[in-house]
């Protein structure tokens, strides 16, 4: 398992620092816009104009390098969570589904479970309202 997790966590760190070095870096084409006046094209107007999609970028390049080293896997998967959340919400309410079920967006969604289902004892360390110090609990 430890060398399936090494080897998602490298794929899947690489696949978000080259999405995101190609738009901050300006590397490949640009895809084309969105049909004028849908609601995607409004939405990309306001992250593209704004530069937020910058800010959206940089953690992605920042996640993929976290989740490629396995020592900080875990931090990385706690910045790529809230960005592939976003993506499928995108593609779910403001696309209307389209390109919901891609292949290259399944892949990524599988490989982010994958690591995050290996990593299920240290996640549920912070779901567990139990506390570590007892000095702490006195109330």
């Amino acid at each position: 398992m430890k060398i399936a997790s090494t080897i998602v966590g490298a794929l899947l760190g690489f696949a978000f620092i080259a999405s995101g070095l190609l738009v901050l870096l300006k590397l490949g084409p640009q895809p084309p816009p969105p049909p004028e006046g849908s609601a995607a094209a409004h939405f990309m107007a306001a992250f593209m104009t704004t530069g937020y999609m910058s800010f959206v970028k940089v953690c992605e390049v920042m996640g993929g390098l976290l989740v490629a080293i396995p020592k900080t896997r875990r931090a990385g998967l706690l910045v790529l969570g809230p960005i592939l959340i976003n993506i499928l919400a995108f593609h779910a309410f403001v696309a209307g589904g389209k390109d919901l079920l891609s292949p290259p967006l399944l892949v990524l969604c599988a490989m982010a479970l994958f690591l995050t289902w290996v990593e299920r004892c240290a996640f549920a360390r912070f779901l567990i309202n139990k506390p570590s110090d007892p000095a702490r609990t006195s109330s």
